[in-house]
């Protein structure tokens, strides 16, 4: 069965394009195209994808992206005609996979696609998946109060579990697996994401601050997840002095 994709975008020659384009590739699509019932439709539709404008009637993408992030964990791509690279940091921050400004080439729309989509199948597969650095012989990584879990996908700290999209819980077990060793941001794109790191992209920063927050780690002085200037990210083990 294809995956489904639900194009949410008031633009009708725009989202036609698309979704004739995605079919195309061998996607079931769907197309909506206003803000207001959005979050219904995503409901009853449970895509694999959902591709978001931000200018909507009714309702902006960066609501619905809001409110729909703390029950739908499959994946969230943000187009919007705004040159402003705010909006991309906002969006991210507010839970989305990733993000694309207007106009969009199909190509390019097509290759995000399929890195998202790439880690849904990584997840199907991954008793036999060699992506993700995992040296444990376990499923379970055990930080003091903090608990993965990566045979249900669960995370809890100090007893209390957290809610992380799917994004948000690949990167958290790509570090945790290698706690203790610095990850650079090349290393985490193509773990992670599937695609080279092209030197501007905020995504992964994005998501490193949202695990922060999630995780009670102070950004200024973090506990767990160490900025390493010039080299990348480094999960800090108990007792670790870097």
């Amino acid at each position: 069965m294809s995956e489904r994709i639900l194009i949410i975008e008031d633009d009708e020659r725009l989202a036609n394009l698309i979704q004739v384009y995605l079919i195309r590739q061998g996607y079931t699509v769907e197309w909506y195209n206003s803000g207001d019932g959005a979050e219904e439709k995503i409901q009853k539709l449970n895509p694999d994808l959902v591709i978001l404008d931000v200018m909507l009637p009714e309702k902006s993408g960066f609501d619905i992206c809001r409110d729909i992030r703390t029950w739908f964990n499959n994946f969230i791509l943000i187009m919007t005609a705004s040159e402003d690279n705010i909006d991309e940091i906002v969006g991210l921050e507010l839970g989305a996979d990733d993000y694309l400004a207007k106009p969009v080439e199909p190509r390019l729309l097509l290759a995000r696609i399929r890195a998202l989509l790439r880690r849904k199948q990584i997840e199907l597969d991954k008793e036999d998946n060699k992506e993700l650095i995992m040296p444990f012989n376990g499923k379970i990584i055990v930080f003091d109060n903090l608990i993965i879990d990566a045979e249900n996908r669960k995370v809890s700290l100090q007893d209390q579990e957290i809610d992380l999209t799917t994004a948000e819980f690949d990167l958290l077990w790509l570090l945790a697996s290698n706690a203790g060793k610095i990850l650079s941001r090349d290393d985490i794109f193509s773990q992670v994401r599937g695609i080279d790191f092209d030197g501007s992209d905020r995504s992964i920063d994005a998501r490193i601050s949202r695990l922060r927050r999630k995780l009670l780690d102070d950004p200024d002085n973090p506990l767990r997840i160490k900025t390493v200037r010039g080299k990348g990210y480094l999960f800090l083990r108990e007792g670790d002095n870097h």
